[in-house]
């Protein structure tokens, strides 16, 4: 017996696969970063398609392996330390020395930073230099206004040079923030090697589990723009100051940046 769902030959796609609607599929790649509807050149990606791979992986490779400029430290006013970590193989082969900083830094931090402030920001290179020179000249400036309009308190900003998230528990620990924001490069896709991110915790002392931290992610021009993100970051900062708590413990489901 026939079957009475089997497709006309014009429903066909090329191969005899499933039909393409051409249309929708390039409504989607419009919005999608994602490699959608490449096409291939017999079994081989096109041309075009496989030198912009490789060029964007290259883009990618160079996120990780460069470093932070020191113009852009000495324009924002940076504090500069460095975490146990002495290069970027160590950096990514160790995470757990990119967590920590040494007791001669300890000291550093005590006798060069501001002791006690209710907001420690931690900036950090990450897995992506790319992320944080393109988005702290605007992010920073837009989240210290945030917190001077709320008369909030902010310690000497620090740059952790290969630093990992958590390396803001033992710098807030050790200067006595009652909080501390870490604004750290994102490891690199092959769509934006500039996605930053925002880490968050109240009451930072080494060794807080991650589910008593929360997070902004895909701060950049694409996702989250720095300015906005610098304003978010403020309001999420007032919050976790107002309830003393972070992660799970603040909850906040009904906060206004997470429904866009």
């Amino acid at each position: 017996m026939a079957s009475e769902t089997h497709e006309t030959d014009d429903e066909r796609g090329e191969g005899g696969g499933p039909s393409v609607d051409d249309d929708r599929l390039r409504r989607i790649a419009e919005r999608n970063p994602s490699r959608l509807g490449v096409g291939r050149a017999g079994p081989r990606p096109r041309t075009e398609t496989l030198l912009e791979f490789r060029a964007d992986h290259g883009v990618a490779r160079d996120a990780v392996f460069s470093r932070v400029s020191e113009d852009l430290l000495d324009e924002l006013g940076l504090y500069r330390v460095r975490s146990l970590v002495s290069d970027t193989e160590e950096y990514l082969a160790r995470p757990d020395r990119g967590r920590e900083i040494s007791e001669e830094t300890v000291r550093e931090l005590r006798e060069g930073c501001e002791a006690d402030p209710e907001v420690q920001i931690v900036v950090c290179d990450g897995l992506s230099a790319t992320a944080v020179e393109a988005n702290l000249r605007d992010l920073l400036p837009a989240l210290l206004d945030g917190l001077d309009e709320r008369g909030i308190s902010v310690g000497t900003p620090v740059f952790v040079e290969y630093g990992r998230v958590d390396v803001m528990d033992a710098v807030g620990e050790t200067l006595g923030a009652e909080a501390c924001v870490n604004l750290i490069g994102e490891r690199p896709g092959l769509a934006t090697a500039e996605s930053l991110s925002a880490y968050f915790v109240y009451g930072p002392e080494r060794g807080a589990p991650t589910a008593k931290k929360s997070v902004i992610s895909n701060v950049h021009s694409g996702g989250l723009p720095a300015v906005e993100a610098g304003a978010a970051i403020a309001d999420l900062l007032a919050e976790m100051l107002e309830k003393r708590a972070s992660g799970l413990d603040l909850g906040g489901n009904d906060r206004e940046f997470q429904k866009g």
